[in-house]
């Protein structure tokens, strides 16, 4: 059974900056196209940014484009969201999530193979 553990989630005001990482312990490296998703009280699940199999490409969805940015360690199994420029409305549980090779097996997936428990990010005004 595969899991995905995220971590460094926090409360933090806005303007500041977090980082967000999804840990893979057990699977090998670069099989799958990782990504973020959160979802805001009484909103739904919202695609937030994906990375390929390979690191060579990604995408964003448009209210999060110049401030994050996501990128991956192979040696350590590792998906990282770095998020700068923080407003409020990014106030989410945000969840680390792989399926496919490319973007677009990702973005295009009705259900997504794996799924991490979701980790807490705050932004105060």
């Amino acid at each position: 059974q595969v899991q995905l553990v995220e971590s460094g989630g926090g409360l933090v005001q806005a303007g500041g900056s977090l980082r967000l990482s999804c840990a893979a312990p057990g699977r090998a490296s670069g099989r799958n196209a990782m990504g973020w998703f959160r979802q805001a009280p009484g909103k739904e699940r919202e695609f937030v940014a994906v990375i390929n199999w390979s690191g060579t490409t990604t995408y964003y969805t448009d209210s999060v484009k110049g401030r994050f940015t996501i990128s991956r360690d192979y040696a350590k199994n590792t998906v990282y969201l770095q998020m700068n420029s923080l407003k409020p409305e990014d106030t989410a549980v945000y969840y680390c999530a792989a399926h496919g090779l490319s973007t677009t097996d990702f973005i295009g997936a009705v259900h997504l193979d794996y799924w991490g428990p979701g980790t807490q990010v705050t932004v105060s005004s």
